[in-house]
């Protein structure tokens, strides 16, 4: 649900300022519009209402330094300059990286209809894909196997149902949902800069978005993320988003932030209701109760899209049962297939915790825990042993286990 409706966050009518005008910028403008960004000071209110009353990005280099003194500074605030704003461009353009502004043509335009859009963007990979319908699929880094299930299903079906699925890298349901996104393009927005990447492990993931898709951030080449930079992140997410779709997320997640931010720009917010005893579903069901849409199957979000975007409602394929998935590694075996020889019981800790991490109270099929955790058959079986030994799992037939 939105903001407006009064539930998820009290936000009056949005009053939007005038739109900045339109046009192709030459390296003149375009290293103008950076300095502006980079100054210290010049936020995205600040640099829109800059451009607008000076006529342009190098009027209002000229007229910052009189503007700041006239305004009570001591020192008149000053640029970054020309060489440094070129050798940025520079460096971003050695890592793939194309710079939009708010003001030239290929600006994400759900992005631009935020009252204070982020001024200017990088993207790595197709400008293009930043024009169509999107929905944002958020949760938890430390994801069940059920929610990392749920994560890919729900990109599939979203991407075959027309819409590019945005999100931010980070493990968990972030990688899963770009992962079953990559065929059709898929939208990762980063707290770093362009050229690096965080998690690392997600480099191969990385690229394959940027081939596809694209990665977007709106920090120069070589910047390391701070914690209060992830909210800043949240916020090109969800601006870049029809809806915002939450899949585990605990009381005090910063996934929550990314459903508040959606909620304030008057953007949809749907949520997959979970299980009461999991501290992973406590976030997803507080969001449902303050009005979040609660969902089970993208139709509801393509339903509930339908009236903004102008869309027909689409034709989803029906999600193939657990039995048809397939299993991450080609050489597995049923759980239940007796080996030809004595196994080797002997487990590390950390694949012991690794599967206890990915089980929780719903149930959820043997060979998804081994997709999701990426373990192979004989070291998930050896953990099932050891906790239906220790009480600490359920067996519910048909290959489901369950946390205790």
């Amino acid at each position: 649900m939105k903001a407006a409706s009064g539930t998820m966050a009290e936000a009056g009518p949005s009053t939007t300022p005038p739109p900045l005008p339109v046009a192709a910028l030459d390296h003149a403008t375009r290293l103008a519009c950076l300095r502006l960004v980079r100054t210290d000071g010049i936020g995205p209110v600040t640099f829109r209402t800059l451009i607008n009353r000076c006529g342009g990005a190098e009027a209002a280099l000229d007229a910052l330094p009189d503007l700041s003194r006239r305004g009570g500074r001591r020192m008149a605030l000053t640029p970054i300059s020309a060489d440094s704003a070129f050798e940025e461009l520079e460096a971003a353009e050695r890592c793939g990286a194309t710079p939009l502004f708010t003001i030239e043509p290929g600006y994400p335009p759900l992005l631009a209809n935020l009252d204070h859009p982020p001024p200017m963007v990088y993207v790595m990979g197709r400008t293009d894909i930043l024009q169509r319908e999107a929905v944002a699929i958020v949760g938890s880094r430390d994801a069940s196997a059920a929610g990392l299930t749920l994560a890919r299903r729900f990109a599939a079906d979203l991407s075959q149902a027309g819409f590019v699925v945005v999100s931010g890298l980070a493990r968990g349901v972030d990688a899963a949902a770009h992962q079953a996104a990559l065929a059709t393009g898929t939208v990762a927005v980063i707290a770093n800069g362009p050229g690096s990447v965080y998690p690392p492990e997600h480099k191969t993931l990385h690229a394959a978005i940027a081939e596809t898709g694209a990665v977007v951030t709106e920090q120069p080449p070589g910047f390391r993320p701070r914690g209060k930079d992830f909210p800043r992140r949240n916020r090109i997410i969800s601006g870049l988003s029809r809806g915002t779709l939450v899949i585990e997320a605990a009381e005090r997640s910063g996934t929550l932030v990314t459903a508040r931010l959606a909620a304030e720009q008057n953007r949809e917010v749907f949520a997959v209701p979970g299980n009461p005893l999991d501290p992973r579903a406590a976030g997803t069901n507080g969001l449902i109760k303050r009005g979040a849409i609660p969902v089970t199957e993208v139709a509801d979000i393509v339903d509930a899209l339908g009236p903004i975007t102008g869309a027909a409602p689409v034709a989803v394929r029906p999600s193939a049962p657990e039995a048809e998935l397939p299993l991450q590694n080609s050489d597995a075996v049923p759980v239940d297939t007796a080996p030809s020889a004595p196994v080797d019981l002997d487990i590390a800790d950390a694949t012991r915790r690794t599967v206890i991490d990915a089980l929780g109270p719903a149930p959820i099929p043997v060979d998804e825990l081994v997709r999701a955790t990426g373990l192979s058959p004989r070291d998930v079986q050896v953990v099932l042993i050891e906790l239906s030994l220790a009480g600490r799992i359920t067996h519910h037939g048909a290959q489901l286990v369950s946390k205790i």
